[in-house]
């Protein structure tokens, strides 16, 4: 039987401070209990805290108030039980697709044998459509395969939650299309409860089993939830005929253009800092130091 609440987030905090020493909470009291095995998208308008919403889930970003339980345990930090997928892959250009998915296989497989570490990152690539390219650099590679490597870096970590940031913001259409299609394939197979951030309700409504709809921020929290009943495998053809698909679409952009109005009559806050800023590390070879910090993710 699957757990109702596999993935719980629970009153969750992020605040900033801002240059006169108050906080300033982005957001603020964020709550939501995500199925085993769901698919779910997070949208709102850009600012409203989510990716910092799903960095607070990956452990890369520390939690101000409220807590987030994996599969029963609460989360302190990033572990290889959650994997993110950013929209940028992020691959290191001398190694190769097999070499860049097995830098995180060796870190979390440290006791299996290399035979069952080289199955690993085949099995991983050739479920995004990558087999025959395994041994190609990113130079090499186009945008789209290199998200693919991105995407197969994930999941062989068969990770208990997936987290997806935007993954296919900076690519075409059709290659975007593509990809969508390539993930949901991966998780008809592994089962893997995700989370995907997006701007694209069509997008939204494609992939996911319920949408999360955030309220402005800051102090962004859940400002609803949608449940979308389409079976699995999913269509695009069909779906996109469907009336239903264009009554969700309805609905996610008319709750967008309703936040825009409440943003718009509202007053600005102060600008919060960037969340995303790391100290940087000590001068030393450059790709030894590029190396340890993709490992360290793992």
């Amino acid at each position: 039987m699957k757990n109702d609440r596999y993935l719980e987030i629970s009153n969750l905090v992020k605040a900033y401070p801002n240059p006169f020493g108050a906080e300033i909470k982005v957001v603020d009291g964020f709550d939501l209990k995500v199925r085993q095995g769901e698919f779910i998208s997070v949208i709102g308008h850009s600012g409203c805290g989510k990716s910092t919403v799903l960095t607070m889930i990956a452990g890369l970003n520390p939690i101000s108030d409220g807590g987030i339980v994996v599969d029963g345990r609460e989360i302190s930090g990033p572990a290889p039980d959650r994997s993110v997928v950013f929209q940028a892959p992020c691959l290191l250009p001398w190694l190769t697709a097999s070499g860049n998915v097995m830098l995180g296989v060796k870190e979390v497989y440290p006791h299996a044998s290399k035979q069952e570490k080289k199955d690993i990152v085949a099995y991983a690539l050739s479920a995004v459509g990558l087999g025959s390219a395994m041994e190609k650099y990113p130079r090499e590679m186009s945008g789209g395969m290199q998200q693919r490597v991105g995407i197969a870096r994930a999941i062989a970590l068969k990770p208990k939650i997936l987290l997806l940031d935007e993954p296919f913001g900076r690519l075409d259409s059709l290659t975007r299309m593509e990809l969508q299609d390539v993930i949901l394939g991966v998780l008809s197979r592994d089962q893997i409860t995700t989370m995907l951030i997006t701007h694209d309700v069509d997008e939204a409504v494609y992939m996911s089993d319920r949408i999360c709809m955030m309220t402005n921020g800051p102090g962004a929290r859940v400002g609803s939830l949608m449940e979308i009943d389409f079976p699995r495998p999913r269509v695009r053809e069909d779906m996109m005929v469907d009336d239903k698909f264009f009554a969700y679409r309805e609905r996610l952009l008319r709750f967008l253009d309703e936040c825009e109005h409440a943003k718009k009559s509202k007053p600005a806050a102060p600008a919060a800092p960037s969340g995303d800023a790391v100290k940087a590390s000590p001068p030393r070879n450059f790709r030894q130091r590029m190396t340890d910090s993709i490992a360290a993710l793992f």
